[in-house]
């Protein structure tokens, strides 16, 4: 027998290492081959913050976890906090390069530093296997390794750079739900088709939830049977020695229940107050969309001659900050439909009314309304004076009543909507009765995803930092057009009546924005004599 070491390190074997099996090595070889949770249970060391050096005696629920990695393609892993899942990725991951000739994996973390530590773990584990089960190795650095069958593991940051040109048979993404958002949406459109693209490669998607982003979407997705992803749900009650006493206890230290719920129960909702209720929050249900463009338009439903449509603009700067959005609504009855969405956060000025008619011009030239603050001003007079759009929606204002939506009248008028405290403050009120009332049905994920983040802050409503609000605005224009008297001229008459009772029970049901509650109805209405304050609508 000749051994050589790695680079001096006498616990790795050199890639021109050679090595004369037993008998016994070589079916222990074959039955670690076969049975990925016999070798991890076997052969498989981890450290214990307790015990040091330990072998590693899967929990079944982690078994579990590494049997579904082994015989499927795409898997979603859903965790509760110190359960054990880095560990356990790291023994597939360790099996995986090991007994397959030729593969590249790619841990991806929300940190570089995250996935780094994974690797260095899995080196430890691979620094202390038995030499017959050892490949020789030909690269051992810090952010990849390589053994001498042509299997890699590489560590990066997530990133839509990180894997780009790579050629990947598995890629880990940990903690994703942990990675902004603009870099998730970023990185699933330039890699994840690439990767998924194979007959064998792999995904494996890992995380404690963290909001309502793409992780979340990947998961609900995997739950309603809408992607070929397999769902596992690791919870916190599954390791052994964990009771009520024991969460109790960890209550206690982490700072309340709802801390210990995000952490250890796997709620994908942030703290504060959202305009939905948390419970409605996690019930709304999205659909894929039928046409979907990387321009950022999605559609729902096909225009149909026969149904009435409400188009709602919001426009942005188009210098990548701030989205300009629109929302198409299908208002021919109740429960009103989201059909089609835009939000594009690099369109120009100029460009962005082009966008607008060619969708109102496929929707029939339904009633739109722009929001007129800013540059949204420029977006309304191109598509009236430019296109001489017919349907543009108007406004007048009055001293007391503040704006008003007007139709054909004599009097002075203005193009569009300005977003006031008032009419945020009403249209937020009616569109929170809409959507938890169930009579508006959503369709778009991203708008789903704003929602979990549109919290209270002070007397208002507005997205957390690092998120955005810019689809929830057309919904929130929306529900002050439709708080309007002559709201029937757009509406179908078989919508009204339903829709008069519901703003009927808002009315009723309106209460002060700093009233505590456990589940407050967050929207304070007062009088006033601003014209811009827009609460009218409460005193009628």
């Amino acid at each position: 027998m000749m051994d050589t070491a790695f680079s001096g390190n006498h616990s790795l074997p050199a890639a021109d290492a050679t090595y004369d099996f037993t008998a016994e090595e070589i079916r222990e070889f074959v039955k670690c081959k076969n049975d990925p949770v016999y070798f991890i249970r076997t052969y498989m060391r981890i450290i214990n913050v307790d015990k040091g050096l330990v072998p590693f005696d899967l929990y079944p629920f982690q078994e579990h976890m590494v049997r579904s990695y082994q015989e499927n393609r795409f898997n979603i892993t859903m965790c509760s906090r110190q359960v054990g899942k880095s560990v356990t990725i790291i023994g597939w991951i360790l099996h995986y390069i090991m007994f397959t000739v030729n593969v590249k994996v790619c841990i991806s973390a929300n940190k570089q530093k995250t996935a780094a530590d994974l690797l260095g773990r899995l080196k430890l584990a691979y620094e202390h296997l038995p030499r017959f089960l050892q490949q020789g190795v030909s690269q051992w650095a810090r952010l990849e390794i390589t053994l001498a069958n042509g299997s890699s593991v590489f560590a990066a940051a997530t990133s839509s750079s990180a894997v780009r040109g790579g050629s990947y048979n598995c890629l880990i993404l940990e903690e994703f739900a942990f990675v902004p958002d603009n870099i998730a949406d970023e990185f699933y459109a330039s890699t994840f088709p690439t990767i998924s693209s194979g007959s064998t490669t792999k995904i494996i998607m890992v995380s404690t939830p963290n909001g309502m982003n793409l992780f979340h979407k990947f998961w609900v997705d995997a739950k309603s049977g809408n992607n070929d992803f397999v769902p596992i749900f690791a919870h916190w009650s599954e390791v052994p020695g964990r009771d009520e006493v024991w969460k109790q206890n960890t209550i206690r230290n982490i700072g309340g229940v709802e801390k210990f719920a995000q952490e250890y129960e796997c709620s994908f909702l942030s703290t504060g107050y959202t305009l939905i209720r948390p419970a409605v929050l996690q019930t709304l249900a999205h659909k894929n969309p039928v046409v979907a463009t990387e321009e950022g338009y999605h559609e729902y439903e096909p225009p149909r001659d026969d149904r009435t449509y409400v188009q709602v603009v919001d426009a942005g700067q188009g210098l990548g900050e701030d989205y300009s959005t629109f929302v198409v609504l299908d208002v021919t009855e109740l429960p009103y439909r989201v059909v089609a969405t835009y939000a594009n956060n690099r369109i120009s000025t100029m460009e962005f009314p082009q966008v607008i008619m060619e969708t109102a011009t496929r929707y029939h030239y339904p009633w739109m309304m722009v929001e007129v603050m800013d540059v949204g001003r420029d977006v309304a007079h191109i598509i009236s004076r430019d296109f001489e759009y017919p349907k543009l929606m108007t406004t007048m204002t009055e001293k007391r009543l503040g704006q008003r939506l007007v139709f054909n009248s004599r009097i002075q008028r203005h193009l569009g909507l300005r977003m006031t405290a008032g009419v945020k403050r009403s249209g937020c009120s009616i569109l929170k009765t809409l959507i938890e009332k169930g009579q508006l049905e959503l369709s778009d994920y991203r708008i789903i995803r704003e929602l979990s983040t549109f919290v209270q802050i002070g007397s208002t409503f507005g997205h957390q930092p690092g998120h955005h609000d810019d689809l929830i605005m057309p919904l929130v224009m929306f529900g002050w057009i439709s708080l309007q008297p002559n709201f029937a001229e757009i509406v179908s008459v078989r919508a009204l009546d339903t829709h008069t009772k519901l703003v009927k029970a808002t009315k009723e049901n309106a209460v002060p924005v700093n009233v505590p509650t456990q589940d407050p109805v967050p929207i304070g209405y007062f009088s006033s004599d601003d014209p811009d304050d827009d609460a009218s609508w409460l005193l009628q």
